[in-house]
């Protein structure tokens, strides 16, 4: 794959615009250790003629070894590194959702605590957790609703519910964190909590449907599951908790 350790790449850069693909191609070629002949392209008509002459649609082109290898997405691939296919499902978002909630969670329980590691810091994590997910959420309502209608089975009997979810979600979250109006907080957490485990098990463990979750927003690749239901299972566990312990 590297016979030669030169490459060759053509990219945007001009006063109002510098490619953002053109400057991480440049910068992975050098990370592989090749030494990078750079050409900017300050116009569009520069632009223009290169797209025609070459027969391509897009900027930037990198040449190795004379080959034109593609692309920013191509390069990645020729080196090992395809990134992952459009569409293509994932878990990444809501992993990224919880690892900040917990860090949020411990921060604040060693604030406020001396230790990290507290009952509190676990209703925090729990809390934060539903606050951001519902962020994420209400980042696109519309496409929010259209998704969790694809398997929320009260959202198809009732589809104002489908709109109101993120919000009584973010305000469970926020109140539950504070243990402010718990008998507010609680029921709701119970009740979409309740409705939503047993939308997903149905949807997933008896109809066996393959399909994606609302949980990070209408526009995620996160695969309906095991973490969905987890996240509903947690906030009945949380209401359950706070219901028992309300002074905990």
């Amino acid at each position: 794959m590297t016979d030669t350790k030169t490459a060759e790449i053509h990219r945007m850069v001009m006063d109002t615009h510098v490619c953002p693909y053109g400057v991480k191609a440049k910068w992975l070629l050098e990370k592989n250790g090749f030494k990078v002949e750079d050409h900017h392209l300050t116009t569009r008509e520069q632009t223009d003629n290169f797209k025609e002459r070459h027969a391509v649609s897009t900027t930037p082109q990198i040449f190795i070894g004379g080959e034109r290898i593609g692309g920013y997405t191509d390069l990645r691939k020729y080196l090992g590194r395809p990134l992952p296919e459009a569409g293509s499902t994932s878990y990444i978002p809501v992993l990224a959702v919880f690892v900040a909630a917990a860090a949020l969670a411990l921060a604040v329980s060693h604030l406020s605590f001396g230790n990290a590691l507290t009952m509190r810091a676990a209703e925090w994590f729990i809390s934060f957790s539903m606050v951001i997910l519902a962020m994420l959420k209400l980042q696109d309502v519309e496409k929010f609703s259209s998704m969790f209608l694809g398997y929320d089975l009260l959202g198809r009997r009732l589809v104002p519910y489908s709109y109101a979810y993120p919000f009584l979600e973010f305000g469970a979250g926020v109140l539950m964190a504070a243990h402010a109006f718990d008998w507010i907080s609680i029921p709701v957490a119970l009740f979409i909590g309740t409705i939503g485990a047993v939308s997903v098990f149905y949807a997933v463990y008896i109809q066996k449907r393959d399909i994606k979750c609302a949980c990070v927003g209408g526009s995620s690749n996160v695969p309906l599951g095991f973490v969905s239901l987890t996240e509903n299972l947690a906030m009945i566990a949380m209401a359950i908790w706070m219901l028992l312990s309300p002074a905990a």
